[in-house]
């Protein structure tokens, strides 16, 4: 079943690529999961945690590009008009043009090398050299498809009022704490340093996130997936279900990088009156969201489902001789303090029904989301003026035809479109 839970992961890379995020990307968690979280709806881990977060990657080099004259500045998250050169030749070229949005040849350039670094750490000894390389041509010839996705649920995002920034804040200090910087003035020093804008670098989270809320509320919510089919699902699988003795667990993590030495015992009492306040019955998964400084405080601190020998044999002497639900005390580590719970105990051999119905019903319910969510974009785009430049509609996933040099969204065409925006589920746009 590792290789169906998979799936939902592979499917929001595949929709939503966010090339200066792939930069130093936060955990992401499945696109619109089920009510109720369990230890399946989030992927498996193939690894052990690791509370030691990877350095910020260097940006790929940019193209030199011809001097040009001084401009007075756009602000962030408005569209540009390419730059000209004294002679008139355009600097940046724009491919599509998405409402009142545009994309231009170096955000398209910057996400088929961002697929391509995808493809390739998803292939990493698993695929032949021809299997990766059909990878990535797949991942590269769909960007701008998936840029023009992106952009039409960003845009849906807003005009549903949808509010993000406290996740945007959130998202930002956890990359600042698994870069090791002590303050969000280093953490903008450190992105400006790598050669990229700070407002795009925070736009393209609140892009993001604004995504994965409409695809919750407008897709994921009208999928429902029955008992009796997860019922024959088990009956006709069940070999899928014979699994090693396993554990599923999730963490709290209360970081001590870069902090001082009297600054300790305050953090240590922060995890104790954590655990306490569990203990007491509040919700491991909104605590975690919430004070959590790890990667996966988005998914409620889910870490993954671990096999003897994939921890360290001090936490596989502890949770191995738990059960489920069990939390550990407060654990120090080289990196903080740890809470572990054990959410699901997995004896060997094959699994009862109870024990991986909300597994079947996390790969049911990728299985619904991909079409779903195809049909929605395609709504989307009927509702909206998307130009594509000639050349690159194959690229893109169809579109209109020429681009012309008009105001984009003329009022006209606005007043004509908003007597039949109606999205795929018959909910009015409020746009």
């Amino acid at each position: 079943m590792v290789k169906m839970m998979k799936k939902t992961v592979l499917l929001a890379g595949l929709l939503f690529a966010l090339p200066l995020l792939a930069q130093n990307p936060p955990a992401n968690p499945p696109a619109a999961p089920p009510s109720n979280p369990t230890p399946q709806e989030n992927p498996p881990a193939q690894k052990p945690p690791s509370l030691e977060a990877p350095q910020m990657a260097a940006p790929e080099p940019e193209k030199e590009q011809p001097k040009k004259p001084a401009t007075p500045a756009a602000k962030p998250g408005k569209p540009a008009k390419p730059a000209l050169t004294g002679e008139g030749k355009v600097v940046e070229e724009i491919v599509a043009r998405v409402n009142n949005e545009i994309i231009t040849t170096s955000e398209l350039e910057k996400a088929r090398a961002a697929g391509a670094e995808d493809a390739q750490q998803e292939c990493s000894g698993r695929c032949t050299p021809e299997q990766l390389q059909v990878a990535i041509e797949d991942r590269q010839k769909f960007a701008l498809r998936d840029l023009i996705d992106q952009s039409l649920l960003a845009q849906r995002g807003k005009d549903m009022g949808v509010n993000v920034e406290g996740e945007v804040v959130k998202q930002l200090d956890t990359i600042r704490i698994q870069n090791k910087l002590d303050s969000m003035e280093k953490l903008e020093s450190a992105v400006t340093k790598e050669g990229l804008n700070w407002d795009d670098f925070k736009n393209n989270i609140r892009n993001k996130l604004l995504t994965q809320e409409v695809i919750r509320r407008e897709v994921g919510s009208h999928i429902t997936i029955g008992h009796d089919e997860t019922t024959k699902y088990y009956q006709d699988h069940k070999k899928e279900f014979v699994k090693p003795e396993q554990v599923a667990l999730r963490a709290i993590e209360i970081s001590t990088d870069g902090k001082k030495e009297s600054d300790l015992p305050d953090l240590k009492k922060k995890a104790e009156d954590l655990l306490k306040r569990i203990k007491d019955g509040e919700d491991f998964a909104v605590l975690a969201k919430r004070f959590s400084d790890g990667s996966t405080a988005q998914q409620g601190g889910f870490l993954g489902v671990y096999k003897r020998g994939e921890l360290s044999k001090q936490l596989e002497d502890q949770v191995f001789a738990m059960k489920k639900n069990q939390l550990t005390d407060v654990i120090e580590t080289k990196q903080g303090f740890l809470i572990l719970q054990v959410l699901e105990r997995y004896e060997e051999g094959e699994q009862p029904f109870d024990k991986v119905e909300n597994e079947i019903m996390d790969h049911l319910y990728s299985e619904r989301m991909e079409p779903a969510l195809r049909e929605y974009l395609k709504t989307l785009r009927e509702q909206s003026y998307v130009v594509v430049k000639p050349g690159y509609q194959d690229m893109a996933g169809g579109g209109n035809s020429e681009i012309e040099e008009v105001s984009a969204t003329p009022e006209a065409e606005k007043a004509k479109k908003s007597h039949k925006k109606y999205l795929l589920f018959g909910k009015k746009t409020s746009g």
